[in-house]
């Protein structure tokens, strides 16, 4: 029965020395799977004694690796190349610096101011309005015998991206008098009419009459075509404009598909910053008598878009108050 008492003990010891491994081997493999350590916590090889592992991991360690920041010059070239796409974007279809080359808008623009042109609008289908400062392409040889700039070939790069006003030697910058439809006649001195409506102008250079006495063009009388647009420099007696190029393919008038867009605001010199607004003279009552398809298709986009609203706005109010109805049921 001793033997047998001793026998159990030695049973149960072996038992317990037996399971002690065992017992030992489920933090083992616990770290195995997680941190890839191959002996059991404690054992003096790792970090051991029950203490966390650290992050730094061996040969043959899971742990991923932080990943090192790309260096400044690394990612300066990625970082240019974004802002010249950018820039390529918005010159070609939001707004474009221009640089005013001549006296022929004198007082509203000087030599050398620059300009930035609204170039996204006309991509909606709008068209030149009555009194708008417009840069367009030359519509037949308007610049003949003018001296045109001579940029190098970064100053044409930056301008071909936007960086710089353009180059372009072939833009011109003047003011919209009248569009399809419209009936303008000078007598004399003027004052200038449109549709038999007086214009009050007074942009008009200081020491110029609104009209110019002579037989060159500065006495006319025409209707503009749809389509164009009959354009005048705010330096009367300095400005080859509509009146001076009678004698072109387009008899004067500008083909609506020329224009590059409005001019909106003068960005340079500092001193100079201001927007350029259309004078109140033609907004005055009966002006656009004479062009009603222009007031029609003035009216048809804003239609539109309270058709195009209407249906959206019907939708919201559905999804909502459906939305509503459940969380109140």
């Amino acid at each position: 029965m001793g033997d047998a008492a001793v026998g159990a003990r030695s049973g149960r010891e072996g038992e317990e020395h037996r399971g002690r491994p065992v017992e030992a081997a489920g933090p083992a493999a616990d770290d195995f799977v997680t941190f890839g350590k191959d002996s059991p916590a404690g054992d003096g090889d790792g970090p051991g004694d029950g203490q966390p592992p650290t992050a730094q991991g061996g040969s043959g360690d899971g742990t991923p690796q932080a990943k090192q920041p790309r260096s400044f010059w690394k990612e300066l070239p990625i970082l240019i190349g974004i802002a010249l796409v950018l820039a390529l974007l918005i010159k070609t279809f939001l707004v474009q610096a221009f640089s005013i080359p001549s006296d022929s808008m004198q007082n509203t623009l000087q030599q050398g101011d620059r300009v930035l042109v609204d170039k996204l609008t006309p991509w909606f289908g709008s068209e030149p309005e009555r009194g708008e400062v417009v840069v367009f392409h030359d519509p037949d040889n308007w610049l003949a015998g003018e001296p045109t700039p001579d940029p190098n070939p970064l100053q044409k790069v930056l301008s071909w991206i936007g960086l710089m006003p353009s180059a372009e030697e072939k833009d011109l910058i003047k003011r919209v008098v009248g569009v399809g439809g419209d009936t303008i006649e000078c007598k004399g001195t003027g004052p200038l009419t449109v549709n038999g409506k007086a214009l009050n102008e007074p942009y008009v250079y200081p020491g110029n009459t609104p009209c110019s006495q002579d037989d060159q063009g500065g006495q006319f009388k025409v209707k503009v075509p749809e389509g164009h647009i009959w354009v005048m420099g705010d330096h009367r007696q300095n400005s080859r404009d509509s009146r001076y190029n009678q004698a072109d393919k387009n008899d004067g008038f500008v083909p609506v598909d020329k224009v590059v867009g409005r001019a909106v605001v003068i960005a340079w010199p500092i001193n100079r910053w201001t927007n350029l607004p259309v004078p109140d003279t033609f907004d005055q009552p009966g002006l656009a008598a004479g062009s009603s398809s222009a007031a029609v298709l003035a009216a048809a986009p804003q239609g539109l878009a309270l058709a195009g609203a209407v249906p959206l706005v019907l939708w919201r109010r559905r999804r909502y108050g459906v939305g509503e109805g459940r969380r109140e049921g």
